[in-house]
């Protein structure tokens, strides 16, 4: 089934392209903006996505980026606005971003199939992926930055 691996491919570079676009140009203190003072700021969402990407990692069977559990203010269902003490600054997420695009693009050009137990996980993990890719690129407009995506 080289077409599924073809497929998931094609999204996870898609994804990465689309998100380093939203988020090119963006600082730090920007990216900690919560528009209307309490939707989810740049920084949280960046960092959710890669808190995202590390179970995708592991079902490929590859190694997260970052624990789980020091990242946690990343995790779904966190109120960003009470945590946001924690986030990582905005270029070191970049850098961790970077790091989960690597280790799955290097993982999807080695192996041969998908365990069949996982085309559900993985196909939700894109499609959440693709979510708030979206929301990265409004997070910027609303910033006042033009839109990346022309």
């Amino acid at each position: 089934m080289k077409n599924d691996i073809e497929i998931i491919k094609i999204q996870i570079s898609s994804n990465y392209k689309v998100i380093s676009m939203n988020i090119e140009g963006i600082i730090n203190e920007e990216a900690m903006v919560f528009p209307n003072g309490e939707a989810n700021c740049l920084n949280w969402v960046l960092g959710h996505l890669i808190y995202i990407r590390n179970p995708l990692l592991n079902i490929l069977g590859v190694e997260s980026v970052w624990d789980s559990e020091k990242f946690s203010c990343y995790n779904r269902g966190e109120i960003p606005l009470e945590r946001k003490d924690e986030f990582v600054p905005f270029e070191e997420l970049k850098s961790y971003l970077k790091q989960t695009q690597d280790r799955l693009e290097s993982k999807l050009n080695e192996i041969e199939s998908f365990n069949s137990e996982h085309i559900k996980d993985i196909a939700s993990l894109c499609f959440h992926e693709i979510y708030h890719s979206g929301q990265l690129g409004y997070l910027r407009r609303i910033l006042g930055k033009p839109g990346a995506i022309k």
